[in-house]
């Protein structure tokens, strides 16, 4: 899927990933968050998820990637496509990421040049600059995409990540292995 071709250093950084993290809204999703008014006067939250995106997540966690979600947001939309999709690290309403992604550096036992980060605003930002692999969707906010390693052609909610999994998986000699291990 990826439309254009990344650099050599983008795919030396790709081959070295061992963890794929990524933010939610607007990186899994376009970024709406949908509130559906109830009777009762609550709302119930609704979000979009591609389907392109979720099958590269279990694509990629067939082929030996782990795989999660660090997000600001509490939805429990998100926990149930995360398990969908079989993450491994699931953090929601977490206002600043980096205490995270020091956790699962810990639980993963691996360095951040082997954490892939997809990401879209600015809390992303600081993940990023130390992730080995920092990318970022194609509607990303210009601040994200200036530490980027890799700029997607696809939106978040869009095939976004999904074109970001393939290029690891690619640059890994992975893909067809993933294709072989593919499941509805």
């Amino acid at each position: 899927m990826p439309t254009k071709k990344p650099s050599a250093a983008v795919i030396a950084r790709a081959k070295k990933i061992r963890v794929l993290l990524c933010d939610a809204d607007g990186t899994l999703t376009d970024g709406r968050v949908w509130l559906l008014s109830m009777p009762d006067g609550t709302a119930q939250e609704i979000k979009g998820f591609n389907a392109h995106d979720g099958a590269g997540m279990t694509m990629a966690r067939a082929v030996g990637l782990r795989t999660g979600v660090i997000t600001g947001r509490d939805s429990a939309a998100m926990a149930r496509r995360a398990r969908e999709m079989g993450m491994e690290f699931v953090y929601q309403k977490r206002a600043e990421k980096i205490p995270v992604l020091e956790e699962i550096l810990r639980i993963a036992a691996v360095t951040d040049a082997e954490v892939a980060y997809i990401g879209d605003d600015m809390p992303d930002i600081p993940v990023m600059k130390r992730a080995g692999l920092a990318i970022a969707v194609a509607n990303a906010a210009p601040e994200v995409k200036r530490v980027a390693h890799y700029i997607t052609s696809r939106a978040g909610g869009a095939g976004g990540v999904r074109e970001a999994i393939e290029l690891i998986l690619k640059a890994q000699g992975k893909w067809l292995e993933a294709i072989a291990k593919a499941k509805a």
